[in-house]
């Protein structure tokens, strides 16, 4: 994988998933991010491996594309276990989610004409790479938001995943359309294509939900997360929208309750699938954290030093984070937010945004666009 001898390789992942605990610990005393810490950690390893001319290998990158897909599905899963379908909570539900909507698509548009404007000539390649840059990382926001007032802290708890989940399906949304150029055409694949989805996400989440409650085997969850991952991958072979099969599965489970109404609730058991939810959030945690490990220390490690001195590049990522800050900033007034602090400075982009970056196809791939934006924008 990384070398010849592959207990090398199980010492240096090892250590690599050590040494971020730590760095999960340093982050908590000292408020430096973990996530800065991970980049450094990678970029010293950078260094190593060209000392020790140590060329990084091709496998490396494809075992990424895998740990990629897994990791999308697990954040998709994750966010959707952390929403609760209340009745009283739903103006709050409406309302973070339709800033999170606007924010996304203003924020996507103001990047694309900065990109386009200054990197990149072509318009639909300029809008690919502005997406991941407008998603909020609810990774980050989630523990930084535990000493915030409680309506705030579920505001952004809510905005921040319906970010993750928008952002995400707006980025396979554009890369299943790309070659279509009506826009009509567009807008009626991706109707049929979410209906078609949702339809299929209902019926395959209350049969696996059945399903899952009947079997006694203890070692059931990873069978279920693999038939997950199953799903997801033949929608993508049939161009099916298939986050939405992860998202409404997770809705289903973590409000089984609301879902399973009337005659559907003597087929059931409550208390079976509330310790099956909560199994699921340990799962998705410690996955979201091996991924976010091995994302980030390679991101450094492909980091391109020299674009950080580049006075162009920082120039161009200071109006990248200004341009999220206006933009979170016109959707707070639309909304008739007025007590706007700290929320308004709590839109870090990190673990999706890298993620979405590795996932550009070749096609689209601009060298002209410098790694060096993405690590500013992130740490900014």
């Amino acid at each position: 994988m990384f070398s010849d001898n592959p207990y090398n390789d199980v010492i240096a992942v090892c250590l690599v998933i050590l040494v971020s605990y730590f760095f999960g610990i340093i982050a908590r005393r000292t408020n430096i991010p973990s996530v800065l810490l991970l980049i450094l950690l990678g970029i010293g390893l950078q260094f190593g491996l060209e000392a020790a001319d140590i060329p990084l290998g091709r496998n490396m990158f494809n075992m990424l594309q895998v740990l990629g897909i897994v990791g999308l599905i697990m954040i998709v899963l994750e966010a959707s276990l952390d929403l609760t379908l209340t009745r009283e909570k739903r103006p709050l539900i409406v309302r973070s989610f339709l800033i999170a909507l606007l924010g996304l698509i203003g924020t996507t548009f103001l990047l694309t004409w900065i990109i386009n404007l200054f990197i990149i000539d072509d318009f639909f390649t300029a809008l690919v790479y502005a997406v991941p840059l407008s998603i909020m990382s609810s990774s980050i926001i989630l523990p930084s938001v535990v000493v915030l007032p409680e309506t705030k802290k579920e505001f952004m708890i809510y905005e921040s995943t319906f970010s993750d989940i928008l952002g995400i399906m707006l980025f396979y949304f554009l890369l299943d359309q790309a070659g279509n150029e009506s826009t009509g055409a567009i807008i009626k694949n991706v109707s049929l294509n979410i209906f078609l989805t949702v339809a299929l996400s209902l019926i395959v989440s209350y049969l696996l939900i059945l399903l899952v409650q009947q079997i006694r085997d203890k070692a059931k969850l990873f069978l279920l997360i693999s038939m997950l991952i199953l799903l997801y991958a033949v929608g993508k072979l049939f161009h099916l929208s298939s986050l939405i099969v992860i998202l409404v599965f997770g809705l289903v489970l973590n409000n089984h309750e609301r879902f399973f109404r009337g005659p559907l609730n003597r087929w059931i058991n409550h208390e079976v699938l509330d310790g099956i939810t909560e199994e699921f959030h340990t799962v998705t945690l410690e996955t979201a954290f091996v991924v976010r490990t091995f994302f980030f220390v390679v991101f450094g490690m492909t980091l391109e030093l020299d674009s950080l001195l580049d006075l162009n590049t920082a120039l161009l990522s200071l109006a990248i984070v200004a341009s999220i800050y206006a933009v979170r900033f016109v959707c707070f007034k639309i909304f008739g937010m007025k007590d706007i602090l700290p929320e308004l400075f709590i839109a870090p982009r990190g673990l999706i945004t890298v993620l979405l970056f590795f996932g550009i196809p070749v096609a689209y791939q601009q060298s002209a666009f410098s790694s060096g934006i993405l690590l500013y924008s992130i740490l900014l």
